[in-house]
């Protein structure tokens, strides 16, 4: 018995092996992040709809007799158009703006707060020094993406059936996401 115990050769500690061994820790360590910016990325998606949002109702202070493209411009709605008009009062979709008193009182839909954390992760530009930590963080989590998809071609021997398929996998992806940008 102690002899069989002595005569098992250890792994070779090749680049293969320690690929292997990368990609597994690595991708332990980023599932996780995996699930929460997926999860994100899906909340952008579907951000021009009512999903996980709230009415919010606002007041502002505006300039007297703006036109309707200033008024626009002044409330930050996209679509704004005017419904009718009653004296000094321009009604538009979810809100009002009296020309003679410059308030204007209009409905929003916004995030819940807890879902604006993870809005805001696909939204982390290089120059946001309040995020400049996330802004690290995200490149690194981008780089880690990266590697386990380079890494993943360590996984089979080259030649093999699943190595191939691997291959073949891959190529899928790239053309699927080249149509994806042409369409």
């Amino acid at each position: 018995m102690e002899q069989a115990l002595t005569n098992t050769k250890k792994p070779a500690r090749n680049m293969r092996y320690y690929m292997r061994l990368l990609h597994n820790n690595i991708g332990f360590f980023i599932a996780g992040l995996v699930v929460i910016y997926s999860l994100s990325g899906i909340l952008q998606i579907y951000r021009d709809t009512d999903f996980l949002k709230h009415d919010v109702v606002n007041t502002k202070k505006l300039d007297l007799n703006l036109a309707a493209d200033k008024l626009k411009d002044a409330l930050r709605v996209r679509e704004l158009v005017i419904e009718k008009t009653e004296g000094t009062v321009v009604y538009f979709k979810d809100g009002n703006y009296n020309t003679a008193t410059g308030m204007a009182s209009y409905t929003t839909k916004e995030w819940y707060s807890w879902v604006m954390p993870f809005t805001e992760l696909h939204k982390i530009r290089s120059k946001d020094s309040a995020h400049s930590l996330a802004h690290y963080f995200t490149t690194i989590f981008g780089i880690l993406l990266l590697f386990m998809s380079v890494s993943a071609f360590w996984m089979f021997k080259p030649g093999t059936k699943l190595f191939s398929r691997g291959v073949y996998m891959t190529i899928a992806g790239i053309a699927a996401s080249i149509i994806l940008l042409f369409l």
